[in-house]
């Protein structure tokens, strides 16, 4: 009899787990209903970003290499609040932290750190609701005189122009401070 007990004790606890394992989403609970992306290139050694469309009020912006990795490392940006409006900057590679806007550099990289040997950059927005963003620095770097000095890489999306940006967003990806439309 304790055989039995036991036997569909275990039986139930199995059926639990398939139950709430087949209930859980595969996709974060406030992930949104499209991927975020970002515009990144590389202009004779500057780093740029696009944010594809204006974000207003930012108070801050978080760069970072190689996230969740040992080698992460980021640099930080603010503002003074009601924030600025970004939508295009000079990330890296020209004279910091001075940059002559209310933008400034918080927390600049380690001044013996490399960015180009890194293998990723994420990109995230504080101020308005937005979402980060990442990209492929390697695939940044090889690929930017390649495009016009228009096109940016959105991430996943591939290399886009203002056109293919207005076209796209809310369709196949939102930029960083687009709301998400569900």
């Amino acid at each position: 009899m304790a055989d039995i007990t036991r036997g569909s004790r275990v039986a139930c606890a199995a059926l639990l787990v398939v139950a709430v394992t087949a209930a859980c989403e595969t996709k974060a609970q406030f992930a949104p209903s499209l991927p975020p992306e970002a515009g990144f290139r590389v202009d004779d050694g500057v780093l740029k970003l696009w944010t594809g469309t204006p974000c207003e009020g930012v108070t801050g912006l978080r760069l970072t290499f190689d996230s969740g990795t040992q080698a992460s490392t980021e640099q930080v940006w603010t503002a003074p609040r009601p924030g600025v409006r970004v939508e295009h900057l000079d990330l890296l590679g020209v004279s910091f932290p001075d940059t002559g806007g209310p933008l400034q550099v918080r927390t600049p990289l380690p001044a013996d750190y490399d960015w180009t040997k890194a293998g990723s950059v994420s990109v995230a927005v504080d101020g308005p609701k937005a979402n980060g963003a990442k990209a492929n620095v390697a695939q940044v770097l090889r690929e930017s005189a390649r495009h016009p000095s228009g096109s940016y890489l959105f991430g996943r999306s591939g290399w886009m122009d203002a056109a293919a940006v207005q076209r796209e967003n809310r369709k196949s990806f939102l930029t960083v401070c687009t709301p998400d439309p569900e």
